[in-house]
């Protein structure tokens, strides 16, 4: 036995699904849901750009 015989059998390529048609309520849910990612977004690089939040906690001496 090769190595390419044993195993699953890749399946063929499904066809494409039909392209439904959107109404306005889904356009507007999915321009909705692409601002909150775009926003989302802005809020992650910015909070990045900082150090960390939390300054307290145990401090180590430096002493061994």
């Amino acid at each position: 036995m090769s190595g390419r015989e044993g195993g699953k059998k890749k399946p063929l390529k499904a066809a494409k699904k039909a392209t439904k048609e959107m109404d306005d309520d889904e356009m507007a849910f999915k321009q909705k849901q692409k601002e909150d990612q775009k926003a989302l977004d802005a809020l992650k690089t910015k909070a990045a750009g900082k150090g960390p939040l939390t300054g307290g906690g145990i401090k180590k001496s430096g002493k061994k």
